[in-house]
């Protein structure tokens, strides 16, 4: 095991992980440990208590956190020209049909969000070896496949994320900078939590929401209360 720098031991020193945290008081401590010289990523990962193995209890959803996450967010927008200069508009970066389905089929990727038309989906399939794995397919469940391809950029552009528990029952997102201020780091954390409670399916059985945890990149886990949210 690597030995921890004297920042990285000031860090883990101010965890108490014999307790755990409200969200408010594990908002503002997760930007005081962090140390790192970048605007770090705040993450949550939320451990359910679900089997993604049964189609019945699988929790994915989007959500739209109240102060963004803080990240540009690059999108690709795959209309037919008559939806162009909707998506341009609407703050797309990429836009286009045929060209982009031959840079993706080469091996480009670099974007974070894809939407397209239900027309285009056809054309998308052969591609679900390169976008699957990248998370970058899109999905009608998650409103990236749409006639509105206006207000799927905006809402991208504005905060929107997708998320999906894990095969060992645990969501993943990142929901803020730690540039933020402790209060929106708390809210857009609450915002999230609360969407994934509202997500529990009917057929889960005993505690739905096992345990929290906030970090940020390379700092320590802050256990949060599950109780406070």
């Amino acid at each position: 095991m690597a030995k921890l720098t004297k920042k990285q031991k000031e860090a883990y020193a101010k965890v108490d992980n014999t307790q755990s945290y409200d969200l408010a008081a594990a908002s503002a401590l997760v930007k005081d440990i962090t140390n790192v010289k970048f605007d770090a990523s705040v993450d949550l990962a939320i451990r359910l208590g679900v089997d993604p193995r049964k189609a019945n209890q699988m929790v994915r959803g989007v959500v739209t956190l109240p102060h963004g996450t803080g990240k540009d967010v690059k999108v690709l927008a795959l209309v037919t020209p008559d939806k162009e200069a909707e998506a341009q508009a609407a703050g797309a970066d990429y836009v286009g049909l045929d060209e982009y389905l031959q840079k993706i089929k080469g091996g480009w990727t670099d974007v974070d969000v894809i939407i397209t038309m239900p027309s285009v989906m056809g054309k998308l399939g052969p591609l679900g070896r390169v976008l699957g794995p990248r998370g970058l397919m899109p999905n009608p469940k998650t409103g990236t496949v749409t006639m509105d391809v206006a207000k799927a950029v905006q809402d991208v552009k504005a905060g929107k994320i997708d998320f999906k528990v894990d095969k060992t029952g645990i969501v993943h997102a990142a929901i803020g900078k730690v540039s933020f201020d402790a209060k929106k780091i708390e809210e857009n954390a609450n915002e999230l939590i609360q969407t994934i409670i509202k997500l529990k399916p009917t057929t889960a059985k005993g505690t739905y929401v096992k345990s929290v945890f906030m970090s940020s990149t390379m700092s320590p886990s802050i256990p949060v209360e599950v109780k406070t949210v």
